[in-house]
């Protein structure tokens, strides 16, 4: 592994963490798989989180389909909830098709997040397919475009970060830009109110 690489994984891991610091902030935006900007065919953590909007409920099931092209090769533990994985294929031929999370309770105000190792293959945006249900029955399906209540996760995928001729410090301003980005977005958002849900 290369310097940069090195540099530019250690920074991607600082705006990870950073951006698990601030999820409790953004609990009333919207569904989000973290990180949001990835190296293509680059193994990860990833983490999604769904807020619970409803006022008085509680979120019960978080259901996630991965789209073509990401795989999911492992999960990490939520205490509380039964993970169910829906899959084609054995073995090391094996995709995870849709991930089902059940039995947890978050209450108002909190987010449902779950975190599970993955990989984008090509360089592009992938599109997450989320579905949330409530103490109530109801159902909120996150899969509306970028500007509507209820948007798709995404995350993007590159290349690679600056190319080979780009300086560390480059890179260093993009990761840290990214994590601005990330900050800024969840002050306007826990700055406005929190939107209700129907």
């Amino acid at each position: 592994m290369t310097k940069e690489k090195r540099i530019v994984k250690t920074f991607l891991a600082l705006a990870v963490a950073a951006a698990a610091l601030v999820v409790p902030a953004a609990a009333s935006a919207h569904a989000h798989v973290s990180p949001p900007l990835v190296l293509k065919g680059e193994s990860q953590v990833y983490t999604l989180a769904v807020p619970t909007e409803k006022e008085g409920l509680e979120t019960t099931q978080i259901e996630l389909t991965p789209p073509e092209g990401f795989s999911i090769d492992s999960f990490v533990p939520a205490p509380g909830w039964k993970r169910t994985v829906h899959q084609t294929g054995s073995g090391e031929d094996a995709v995870i098709t849709k991930v089902v999370w059940t039995g947890g309770k978050v209450p108002t105000g909190e987010d449902a997040a779950f975190s599970f190792l993955g990989r984008a293959a090509d360089a592009k945006t992938y599109t997450f397919g989320v579905r949330q249900t409530y103490s109530d029955g109801s159902v909120v399906d996150w899969s509306g475009p970028e500007s509507s209540d209820t948007p798709s996760p995404t995350i993007e995928a590159k290349s690679s970060f600056g190319g080979g001729s780009s300086s560390t410090l480059t890179i260093v301003a993009l990761v840290l830009g990214a994590i601005g980005i990330v900050l800024g977005g969840v002050a306007l958002l826990s700055g406005g109110g929190r939107r209700a849900l129907a």
